[in-house]
């Protein structure tokens, strides 16, 4: 085959693109540098001119002081479980409505549809009054139940998941159902392993933004019992006289989990978005 002059060329650009991205991914990654070197400086390093980019004096004394003046424990235990279990139960709730307006034939569906999906135009700020008197008058204030069921009631994962089932042929659910399969088997046997990606994709996203819905937790948590992590450590920051470093450290501990729930989902989130990538 005849070479192209343009070989060279092409390879000179992706050798420059390549370090333009990796540039950007490093300065991206920098604010996470500095959040968890600073929480093992002392605090007037935080603040020193020029900065250490690296601790002079490493300690472990931040998270040992978090941990043992506040009820961090407590805190991290709340965030997780108000977390988790929301998430599950979105996943749940919005697999299930996802299938039924992608698969199933009932009357007023598309209207249906249209209806539940411009409630993602309402932002949540605007109910956050009505849906504490709600939530009051259940006596659910101070409760991990008054955090985790307003959230489940999302239609963003219906949406999602719906293009997921939507790319699967009918003809394999009309197969199973000649088979013999019910309907919940054909659902939990066949379709939902096979949206497996937008699962993932929604876990993590659902996961996210519960963990950092600050202000309804703010709401409903007013005791110190009842914090969220980032609650919690926002407390710390409004510290008249604050210790800087005693912050990085409560905010790492609060950022922590979150790494770790994207990294055990990180190959279905890129599957999910590459596929949603394709389908547009």
């Amino acid at each position: 085959m005849k070479k192209t002059k343009n070989g060279p060329k092409r390879e000179k650009l992706d050798t420059i693109s390549n370090i333009v991205v990796i540039f950007f991914a490093l300065l991206s990654l920098f604010p996470l540098y500095w959040l968890i070197t600073s929480s093992f400086k002392n605090s007037s390093d935080v603040v020193k001119m020029p900065p250490d980019w690296f601790p002079e004096t490493f300690t472990l004394s931040n998270y040992i002081d978090v941990f043992n003046n506040q009820p961090a424990f407590r805190w991290a235990m709340n965030s997780i479980i108000v977390s988790l279990v929301t998430t599950i139960a979105v996943v749940a709730v919005s697999s299930l409505a996802a299938y039924a307006f992608s698969k199933l034939q009932f009357k007023g569906k598309n209207i249906i549809f249209v209806i539940f999906i411009s409630s993602l135009m309402i932002p949540k700020e605007v109910m956050i009054v009505p849906l504490f008197r709600i939530i009051q008058d259940f006596g659910m204030v101070n409760t991990l139940n008054g955090m985790i069921w307003p959230n489940v009631a999302t239609a963003f994962g219906v949406f999602l998941l719906k293009g997921f089932f939507d790319t699967i042929p009918d003809s394999l659910r009309e197969a199973a159902r000649m088979d013999g399969a019910s309907e919940f088997k054909t659902f939990f046997t066949i379709m939902l392993p096979m949206v497996k990606p937008g699962i993932g994709a929604l876990f993590i996203l659902n996961f996210v933004t519960v963990w950092n819905d600050y202000l309804w937790q703010l709401v409903v948590g007013q005791t110190e019992e009842s914090k969220t992590l980032m609650v919690g450590i926002a407390t710390l920051m409004q510290d008249l006289n604050p210790n800087f470093a005693y912050k990085m450290a409560g905010a790492t501990v609060a950022a922590i989990p979150m790494l770790v729930i994207f990294m055990m989902f990180q190959k279905y989130f890129t599957k999910g978005i590459t596929i949603g990538a394709e389908k547009g």
